[in-house]
């Protein structure tokens, strides 16, 4: 059995960032938790995010990706949404199917291959919003990185491309097999380009979410984006916990860029930037290196203060995303000149988990609850 983790200051930071009844952080010693609602120990701190799924062994966002991170332990799931041409929701890390599926081989969809520009980034193959959901299910999913993943390949064709309907039904019988309910980390893509389409997604979303009784401040999901607006649009639909992702220092969220607003992440991530996002979000889900900086030969550097600042704010972190792989690594945490062998992951996950973060997010779910088991003992 578990050792559960002592009351504790992430514990209770955790409980009140998300507020009376959607206190979902923290074990037995969650007292300021206590009466709060039925989600209050359900999740451990740090949790752990299978990114995509299981990704790192997986096809992303496939049933296989998402059942091996769940049956790994994953305390979270994650799903991208992108619509189709007729409006439903399906999981794909972008619109640009190109390389997550195997469109290319399919001879009567050659026509649809086309160039456009999502959120001021140019781009040439097949997106989801020209393709029906009969059409798309005609598709295979398949191995993003190749190259990096050989090994993901021997599952290319074995699945559909999920949509978030069946993701959530598979929550569902998954939740009643196990006897406890199954956390998703639901992300819109791209709000303000598809809403532009007339294919607003936060509208989708919530639809979807109280059709299935998961509209609710203690309901099992978080939701993300990496534009406030539409994290500001859900929260005016759904009570669910919402967390606002941020991309590198230098990044401007790009609803920020259609109207003009001059902030940056860096802005952001300030003590004034944090309080911002507190008035209508629960937590935030950074890039790593905005939590620790990498120096300019790419060695982990020193942590910043942005921990410590969320948590004041009432915040909680999420930040993404950990990987095996010697490529994504720190180089002072690399093994050999393999850039597909893997390096000293382990390492990087205890330096990430050290600083008080409350998750993270993993292509390595098995590997990033090792790395926590260490943290939520103590």
């Amino acid at each position: 059995m578990q050792k559960r983790q002592q009351p504790g200051r992430r514990t209770v930071l955790g409980a009140a960032a998300l507020g009376a009844g959607a206190a979902v952080f923290g074990g037995a010693g969650q007292a300021s938790a206590a009466g709060r609602g039925t989600a209050g120990r359900e999740l451990p701190v740090p949790l752990i995010v299978g990114h995509r799924g299981a990704s790192g062994y997986r096809p992303e966002h496939t049933f296989g990706s998402y059942q091996l991170a769940l049956d790994m332990g994953a305390d979270v799931i994650e799903q991208d949404l992108v619509p189709t041409k007729d409006g439903h929701l399906v999981c794909r890390h972008e619109n640009d199917i190109t390389a997550t599926t195997d469109v290319s081989a399919h001879p009567e969809f050659a026509g649809r291959k086309t160039t456009k520009t999502v959120d001021g980034q140019q781009l040439t193959g097949w997106f989801t919003e020209d393709f029906t959901l009969a059409e798309l299910k005609t598709l295979r999913a398949k191995e993003r990185i190749p190259g990096t993943r050989q090994h993901n390949t021997l599952y290319d064709g074995q699945w559909q491309v999920p949509t978030f309907e069946e993701v959530l039904d598979w929550a569902e019988r998954e939740g009643r097999k196990r006897g406890r309910r199954v956390w998703l980390h639901i992300e819109t893509k791209h709000p303000t380009y598809f809403r532009k389409l007339g294919l607003g997604l936060e509208e989708r979303v919530a639809k979807a979410l109280r059709a299935h009784g998961r509209h609710r401040h203690n309901s099992p999901n978080f939701l993300q984006s990496f534009e406030p607006s539409s994290i500001r649009r859900l929260g005016e639909l759904v009570d669910c916990p919402k967390v606002v992702l941020l991309g590198t220092l230098k990044d401007r969220p790009w609803d920020f860029t259609e109207a003009g607003d001059p902030r940056t992440v860096a802005d952001l991530v300030t003590p004034e930037g944090l309080k911002w996002i507190a008035g209508f979000a629960e937590g935030i889900g950074p890039d790593l290196t905005v939590i620790i900086p990498r120096d300019t030969d790419g060695k982990l550097g020193t942590p910043t203060s942005v921990v410590e600042d969320a948590h004041a704010a009432g915040l909680v972190l999420h930040p993404y995303t950990v990987r095996n792989e010697n490529t994504f690594l720190p180089t002072d945490h690399r093994r050999g000149t393999d850039p597909n062998a893997y390096g000293d992951s382990l390492g990087v996950f205890k330096a990430y988990l050290g600083t008080g973060i409350d998750g993270l997010f993993s292509d390595n779910p098995d590997t990033a609850l090792l790395a926590a088991a260490e943290f939520r003992s103590r």
